[in-house]
């Protein structure tokens, strides 16, 4: 990996670490993926930078292969009630903290998340979460064909598929932006002042 350049106004960007998310087995342990994003948080807010967490409470309407299993006989209400689509407690969530929820893989699509990055002056989108190849990728690819720096903190994001995560962070997140570790961002940010 390169070293890890931050521009002046980075945001961060946690997706889906969310109850109804974390649950099942994983490539990683959630429990890193999580602590990673919750330092990472505590310090961007300590700097003053946008920290955007991300929550997801359905899908998109179409037609697709893959079996959801018993989520599409499930009512929305039910799933609300049973705490699906809310964020864990150990994200600290914030009152300066924008919030996202979103109906599709990615963070941007029918969302006001552009319009809000781009109210606050933000250039770089730096991210973390579950699934590394539907979440964080799709959000990553959109981030980047609107112009931000896409910064991809990979031992900070985790799939329920091993080999496709591994596809996305060797393979796709190269062409999207720079990968780099928790601890090499926590690093970077000593020295980052707003």
């Amino acid at each position: 990996m390169h070293p890890t350049f931050l521009d002046d106004l980075p945001a961060l960007v946690v997706i889906d670490l969310q109850q109804g998310i974390v649950d099942g087995p994983k490539a990683h342990p959630v429990e890193d993926v999580v602590a990673r994003s919750v330092a990472l948080a505590e310090a961007f807010r300590s700097r003053g930078l946008p920290v955007v967490l991300v929550n997801v409470a359905g899908g998109a309407p179409g037609r697709t292969d893959f079996d959801y299993g018993d989520a599409d006989d499930e009512d929305d209400e039910d799933v609300d009630a049973q705490g699906w689509i809310e964020l864990l407690p150990q994200l600290g969530a914030q009152p300066g903290d924008l919030r996202v929820t979103k109906t599709n893989w990615g963070a941007f699509t029918n969302s006001t998340l552009h319009a809000q990055l781009q109210e606050r002056g933000v250039t770089q989108v730096v991210l973390t979460g579950i699934n590394t190849q539907i979440g964080v990728e799709t959000t990553a690819r959109t981030a980047y064909e609107l112009g931000y720096n896409v910064l991809l903190v990979t031992d900070a994001m985790t799939s329920f598929d091993a080999t496709a995560h591994h596809h996305s962070v060797e393979h796709i997140f190269p062409r999207l932006g720079q990968r780099t570790t928790a601890a090499e961002l926590l690093g970077a940010l000593e020295g980052h002042r707003r």
